[in-house]
């Protein structure tokens, strides 16, 4: 990985983030309508990104099984599996990270299912153990395109959202305040697609891997001053590295788009296995699944309920290939690695022939390998090393 400063300042960031979260809180869905929640004056906590730092500890296999054993299947979201299973055991690595006693408890839990049906589930679990109220988005799903009629389908589901959150808070939603809010996003969201936008350079200043730990501040601090000042300082950096030409990966001579979600638990391993292997992972709809361009402080909610109902995982399977066309093209990347992340269906996109259309449509070659967000027990180190070596060698005998 590539040791930017913007790393290590970004541990000072989050302890804050955490350290500081008081009453009220809000939870919410990493793609959801944080805005509306910080504008009516709520913290605001991510459940999804506590998902993730249960997979990167390397404690989710501890808790999966619990989760199992109050029924919840082996096959669906390992994020809410190892999550809830952590909640039932009393734990989590919050506690050794920051020594928080708990997660925080919420007063009002919020989620939308423009990314899946599990949050549903996994929201609604927590809603009764802390017996508070529940609001969820549901947008249409799988759209090619996103009708006005979506638009004021979710938009009317805003609004009632903010309902709840007005008696909740006691006092009306300071619209002016939420447009200030969503222009903090909209900022931040700029800058993170700068950020990303640095590794359509050659040598890339930052891979795939540093993405996944930079996208914090703009899925946990989106709509804050807080994230707009750490990405102003990260694209310095990375503009810095690009004007003296240094790269994240040596001798840098394959570029590989990663397609579906990363694996948390082996982040650092295969960042590593690709730059021994001179490639970098310049590319992903992951990453990008938080840069908002259509946001609009104008038209906060219905830019809102556009930007949130079109996002990657949301759309058809025509629509997607074309957001991979157009960043392909724009990274130049010579290969995709797609991850048929065994409990994400919503987000394994290898499974209803994308990989041979975008080879079709593009002349580049992809391979698929089997893995998981967290559960790592669907992911084999030796085969997944195997098989990303031999298809890096393919294409560099090829260039």
């Amino acid at each position: 990985m590539a040791g930017l400063e913007s790393q290590k300042r970004l541990k000072e960031v989050l302890k804050d983030y955490y350290m500081g979260m008081k009453s009220p809180i809000a939870w919410c869905t990493s793609a959801g309508p944080a805005e509306i929640l910080r504008a009516l004056g709520f913290e605001v906590y991510f459940p999804e990104n506590h998902g993730a730092l249960l997979g990167a500890s390397r404690t989710a296999e501890k808790y999966i099984p619990r989760a199992h054993q109050a029924g919840f299947d082996g096959e669906i979201c390992s994020y809410l599996t190892a999550d809830i299973g952590a909640w039932l055991m009393k734990e989590t690595p919050l506690t050794k990270v920051y020594g928080l006693k708990s997660i925080p408890e919420p007063d009002i839990i919020v989620y939308n299912t423009n990314q899946c049906r599990e949050v549903s589930e996994w929201f609604n679990f927590f809603g009764r153990e802390y017996n508070c109220p529940v609001v969820g988005i549901y947008p249409p799903r799988y759209l090619e395109e996103v009708s006005e009629a979506d638009v004021d389908n979710v938009t009317a589901q805003l609004r009632g959202l903010i309902s709840v959150g007005e008696e909740i808070i006691g006092k009306p939603l300071d619209y002016q305040k939420l447009s200030e809010t969503l222009a903090l996003s909209f900022e931040g969201s700029k800058l993170w697609k700068k950020m990303l936008e640095t590794a359509s350079q050659t040598p890339a200043p930052l891979t795939f891997f540093d993405g996944c730990i930079l996208m914090a501040p703009i899925v946990i601090l989106r709509g804050t001053e807080i994230c707009v000042d750490f990405y102003r300082e990260a694209l310095t950096e990375l503009e810095e590295l690009v004007a003296r030409n240094q790269g994240a990966v040596p001798d840098e001579k394959v570029r590989i788009y990663w397609e579906g979600m990363p694996v948390w638990g082996r982040l650092r391993n295969l960042a590593e296995l690709f730059a021994e292997n001179n490639t970098a992972v310049v590319a992903s709809t992951y990453c990008n699944s938080w840069v908002f361009d259509d946001f609009d402080p104008e038209r906060p909610l219905e830019s809102m309920a556009y930007a949130y109902t079109q996002i990657f995982i949301n759309r058809g399977e025509n629509a997607k290939l074309e957001v991979m066309k157009n960043l392909m093209k724009t990274f130049r990347v010579d290969g995709v690695v797609f991850h048929d992340s065994k409990t994400c269906f919503n987000n394994a996109n290898s499974r209803f022939g994308l990989p041979q259309r975008v080879e079709e449509a593009t002349g580049k070659d992809s391979i698929s390998f089997d893995g998981d967000l967290v559960d790592l027990r669907f992911f084999s180190d030796g085969q997944t090393r195997t098989k990303l070596e031999t298809f890096i060698e393919q294409l560099k005998f090829k260039k």
